[in-house]
């Protein structure tokens, strides 16, 4: 499960670019020895708002090979803004459910950071 949280911080897009509501449907998987293992399927509803952060939240579908799939609650806040022309910085925390309960003891929570240069 912590394979696919991390994917999922790693390869998710930093916020949306216009202010407003948005929808956002994100697919992450994880792969061992080219064999697929398991992936997450966020269904979002967000608002971006003018200064750069934003927040979604809604169902992430969860299948893993040989198992039942699964549906959990998650969201992510997180910010971008620019420092030039040519970069900018970003930011989120996310989270994921454990049995659909929101106890800080079982929520699996995770951070991203980065730069993105254009040139």
């Amino acid at each position: 499960m912590k394979t696919i949280i991390a994917a999922g911080i790693l390869l998710s897009a930093a916020a949306p670019a216009v202010a407003g509501p948005y929808a956002n449907i994100e697919t992450n998987g994880s792969w061992k020895d080219a064999e697929y293992g398991s992936g997450v399927t966020e269904v979002h509803a967000g608002y971006a708002f003018e200064n750069g952060i934003y927040v979604q939240g809604g169902p992430a579908f969860l299948s893993t090979k040989g198992q039942d799939g699964t549906t959990e609650y998650s969201g992510k806040v997180g910010f971008g803004t620019d420092l030039s022309d040519d970069l900018n910085l970003y930011g989120e925390v996310s989270f994921l459910t454990t049995d659909k309960e929101f106890s800080f003891d079982e929520l699996n929570i995770g951070t991203k950071v980065g730069l993105t240069y254009k040139f």
